[in-house]
């Protein structure tokens, strides 16, 4: 009387695979791994905490968290940030706080045509030139 199932099938040509043609090849594997076993993601590895059919490989984690703009772009949307209040005229200047728009640093590129006094966290070396060279302020925050 057999007592596990090696022994049951020991002699046997296919071991309960049926003809000797059924088990060929990595096509009756069915894939590696998890392959094709989406169903029981959430039953099992949500259960014990684990996730493990998320996304995969590297992600940045030194990466700037600084919101940034360049004066430039500033420069062209000065009339609609004046009208939404964001930023206010006295004489010729314009006056802008950058954090109110949810910006922190400004960069430097693009041109500059209007002067303006601006305060935020951080400046560009280029941001401050061309600030400056319109006769505008540089305000930090």
């Amino acid at each position: 009387m057999p007592v596990n199932k090696r022994s049951k099938y020991r002699g046997s040509r296919t071991c309960g695979g049926g003809t000797h043609k059924n088990r060929r090849g990595a096509g009756n594997r069915g894939g590696k791994g998890r392959a094709g076993h989406r169903d029981h993601r959430f039953t099992h590895f949500l259960l014990a905490g684990q996730v493990h059919n998320g996304k995969h490989g590297f992600f940045n984690q030194t990466g700037s968290a600084n919101k940034v703009l360049d004066i430039g772009d500033i420069d062209q949307m000065i009339d609609s940030l004046v009208a939404r209040g964001f930023a206010t005229v006295d004489g010729d200047t314009i006056i802008l706080d950058a954090e109110q728009i949810g910006i922190n640093k400004i960069l430097g590129g693009g041109k500059v045509t209007h002067k303006m006094n601006i305060t935020a966290e951080a400046f560009s070396e280029t941001a401050k030139a061309k600030i400056e060279e319109n006769g505008g302020q540089i305000l930090a925050a």
